[in-house]
């Protein structure tokens, strides 16, 4: 393997590290609290916006790391149905692990996954060499 081909998958470890971490930090009842007390008002909305910005850089890395894989970048809606997807897989392991927020809230974080993750892919697109 040359050191091109080496050197052009460092966004797959990026991405797979940053996702797993932020896998983890979302099941984190205490990671939680100490981003955004319950004791404000506003930390619902304070975690929400906080998981647009998480997702939006995941998006960024997917679309890096179909480039790295297909030599493209995918499109704005593959990339914000992928984030979308794995914003349903934290749902799914909040709701084992601790929370049970109930559906309106599962289905409007997912969408928080989907517009993070375009804005990730609209991000990406900025990064790329224009002919």
């Amino acid at each position: 393997m040359s050191h091109r081909q080496r050197s052009m998958k460092r966004w797959t470890l990026v991405a797979a590290v940053v996702a797993v971490g932020f896998y983890v930090t979302a099941l984190s009842g205490a990671v939680y609290e100490l981003t955004s007390p319950s004791a404000f008002s506003f930390h619902i909305a304070l975690r929400k916006a906080y998981s647009v910005v998480a997702f939006a850089i995941v998006g960024f890395l997917c679309a890096k790391v179909v480039r790295e894989w297909q030599g493209r970048v995918p499109s704005l809606l593959h990339t914000a149905l992928a984030i979308a997807f794995y914003s349903g897989l934290i749902e799914v392991g909040q709701f084992l692990a601790h929370s049970h927020e109930g559906f309106a809230s599962n289905v409007f974080d997912v969408a928080c996954g989907a517009v993070g993750g375009a804005l990730g892919r609209i991000a990406a697109g900025f990064t790329e060499k224009t002919a």
